[in-house]
């Protein structure tokens, strides 16, 4: 449980980062791609065993690590367009009900337990889920359509669903901080290659700012999948309630954060979320 809480905290503190990013305008993907190095090289710093650089492309889980490693890279930059043509709102109501995914393949590949407490406890999480996140938002396009929102919501899924298949299939449990530090490599590198061609393009400096605020975000999210692969591995923890637990108590804990923080609107909508979204995470709990 105290991963499940860790993983919770930090991811939090992911939101609350970037958004420092958008108040001091810190260009996004160059600090996306130092916080990658800096996760990559606090995963083989923190390695629980001794290996060689040379024996990754061989280990039984480097497939699973590439794959995670670009939808990374993907999923950020399909959330960043998502942001600009749909609105924030939808974008984090998209990224937040993609638990339904991973939830869905627990029951039917891991033979996880099917009850009515534990699917109405899931049904009342994804409602609070919404209505906790969804916000008048001006910015959003009339025009945006839904494909994006669409992809969002399969990338999101298909990263906790793949870390899930990967880390119960083919990953030892002192393997963890190599395989975190090994997907966060694969995942700089793609980024390299796209800021190359930017810089190709357009030259412009790569500026102090992004790269401290790169290593502000890399430490956190090198824990935050840490802490999940962690309570994943917890015997008698089935991925469906975890997956919906940890979902939600991001949703509450930004929510809250977002209020007391940076001050921001809470509707009656969104109370009733927080709400709902407290009472899904005790269902599931017990069921």
């Amino acid at each position: 449980m105290i991963y499940l809480i860790l993983s919770i905290l930090i991811s939090t503190g992911l939101f609350v980062i970037f958004k420092y990013f958008g108040i001091y305008k810190v260009d996004v993907l160059k600090a996306i791609f130092i916080n990658y190095i800096v996760a990559f090289i606090m995963g083989f710093t923190f390695a629980e065993r001794n290996f060689s650089v040379l024996e990754i492309p061989n280990q039984p889980w480097f497939l699973g690590a590439l794959c995670l490693g670009v939808l990374f890279v993907s999923v950020f930059f399909v959330m960043a367009m998502t942001a600009q043509k749909n609105g924030v709102s939808v974008t984090s109501v998209a990224g937040k009900m993609s638990v339904v995914i991973p939830v869905f393949f627990g029951v039917f590949l891991y033979d996880e337990s099917i009850t009515f407490l534990k699917v109405l406890g899931i049904l009342i999480a994804l409602i609070a889920v919404y209505l906790a996140s969804v916000k008048e938002d001006k910015k959003a396009s009339k025009q945006a359509g839904l494909l994006l929102p669409i992809l969002l919501f399969l990338g999101s899924g298909a990263i906790d669903t793949i870390l899930k298949y990967v880390e119960v299939t083919y990953v030892p449990k002192n393997d963890v901080s190599i395989f975190s530090g090994s997907l966060f490599g694969i995942a700089a590198f793609i980024a390299a290659v796209i800021l190359i061609i930017k810089a190709i393009k357009k030259r412009e400096n790569f500026g102090l700012k992004n790269i401290i605020a790169g290593i502000v975000l890399g430490v956190p999210n090198y824990f935050s999948i840490i802490f999940l692969i962690k309570a994943l591995q917890t015997e008698g923890f089935e991925s469906s309630t975890l997956f919906t637990i940890n979902n939600v108590g991001i949703v509450i804990v930004s929510t809250l954060v977002g209020i007391l923080l940076f001050k921001e609107q809470f509707s009656l909508k969104n109370k009733i979320g927080v709400a709902l979204a407290i009472l899904g995470i005790v269902i599931v709990a017990l069921a």
